[in-house]
Formats: C-alpha cells, structure tokens, sequence
C-alpha cells in the first residue's frame, strides 16, 4: 500500500461504515488523516470508528437531510478547525425493474440518497474549503451512469447527475485549490448487492472485461490519491473504474 500525505488532514467519508467508504477511509487513516465516517447506521459508523482507532470518529447522518448534514458540517469544521477532504461514498441502489414498472417512492428515495445527498455534502463543506483555500472532493458515480442498466433506471440516472454534478462544481471552484473529481466504478460485492437480483449480479459481471468485480481496495487506491495535494491539477473529471467496461 502506497502512503501518501496526509497528515494534518481532516477527511470526511459519506457511507463510511462499511464497503468502499470504510476502505477509503482506511487509507485515508493510514496516510495520516482524521477521518470523521458519516452513515446511515449510527451503530455501524461508531463500531467502525473504535475498530479503526487514532483519528477516527463515527457519526450517524441521513444524507438525504439537508439540515442535518449542514449542522454536522458544522461541528466537524469546528471542532477541527477545517474539513479539507469530502468523499461522497453514501448510495443505494434499489430493486430492479423496468422503467414503467419501477415503484414510484423508490424511485424517488434512490435519487434522494444518491443525488441529492452528495449536493447536500458538498453545499455543506465547500465554504469550509473554501474559506481555507484547499479542498479536494471525490463523488462515487458508477459505469452506470455511463452506460445506463437496463432495469435500473433509477440508480443510473442518479449516477449520471452525480458525474455531471462534479463536472459543474469543478469549473466553479476550479480558480480555487480544491479539486472535484469523480469515479465511476463497476459493481463491487458489497451490502449493496443485497437490494439486487441474481439476474442483474450475472449481467453487471458479463459486462466486465476484466471478468471479476471489483475490490474496494482497488478502489480506495484510487481515489485515495485523488484526495491528495499531488491532485493539483485535474478537477471536474471521471476516473474509471470499470475493468474496461466503460468505452468513454
């Protein structure tokens, strides 16, 4: 494992508890970062924190609520003195449907976490970036938003907000020293694959040249370094992360 430098930054890690947000946060913690993990389950975020130890801390947050998250912001930037890292792991991908079938409240709960989640990070951190003039954010998006699944329309079209989300953040702060960037990850066999069926498992992975699926470590490598001041340069821009799926 590469070590990068890190030390004297705070990071934040959205979905942290678990999946390829607790392995970014665990290189991030291994390069010299605090890290502040932010999920859904409380619990889990708490239990990951004490597993993770020195400079880590556990918070529970609906990403999904816009107040909640600015007030979190808040005390995190305070108690700290800066939030200089963001990584928007928090995403869910739902059942699998066609279009004209898929549940209308789902549909809407699966942009709310995966879309407005990370507008509502990045709203709520990007003045702390910016009032210390250094920032560096990273959004998950995934092949999907590329490609867009068949049968999972929502999750595809959040995922292709989210990307060009990141490329108007990055032209926005791009006078700034904060970067904007975003990967776009093939299928990883996390919890998430518990909301999907075997039937769309076997097609996301016949889709994968590489023929597997992919890491979180593989992952956090990347995006790791995407966190770093080396990243000095490139903002508003997609990192793939597909295996050679994606074709652009």
């Amino acid at each position: 494992m590469n070590r990068y430098d890190l030390d004297g930054r705070m990071a934040v890690v959205t979905g942290g508890a678990q999946g390829i947000g607790l392995a970014v946060a665990e290189r991030l913690q291994a390069s010299g970062a605090s890290v502040a993990l932010w999920d859904l389950d409380g619990e889990l975020a708490a239990a990951a924190a004490a597993r993770l130890g020195d400079r880590v801390e556990g918070h529970a947050v609906d990403v999904t609520d816009h107040a909640s998250v600015a007030a979190l912001a808040e005390d995190v930037a305070d108690r700290h003195g800066r939030i200089d890292i963001l990584v928007n792991s928090a995403g869910i991908a739902g059942s699998n449907a066609p279009v004209t079938d898929y549940p209308v409240d789902e549909f809407h709960n699966i942009v709310a976490v995966n879309l407005y989640g990370v507008f509502h990070c990045c709203r709520a951190v990007l003045p702390t970036m910016a009032a210390n003039a250094y920032g560096r954010i990273v959004n998950i998006a995934s092949v999907a938003g590329k490609d867009g699944n068949p049968n999972a329309g929502a999750y595809s079209a959040s995922k292709a907000a989210v990307i060009a989300l990141t490329k108007t953040l990055g032209k926005e702060h791009a006078g700034q020293d904060i970067a904007v960037n975003c990967v776009t990850p093939a299928a990883a066999r996390t919890r998430i694959f518990d909301q999907m069926s075997q039937e769309h498992i076997d097609y996301m992975l016949s889709k994968i040249p590489r023929g597997r699926f992919l890491e979180v470590d593989e992952a956090a490598s990347m995006i790791v370094w995407l966190c770093t001041a080396e990243n000095s340069f490139t903002t508003g821009a997609v990192f793939d992360l597909s295996g050679g799926r994606a074709t652009y």
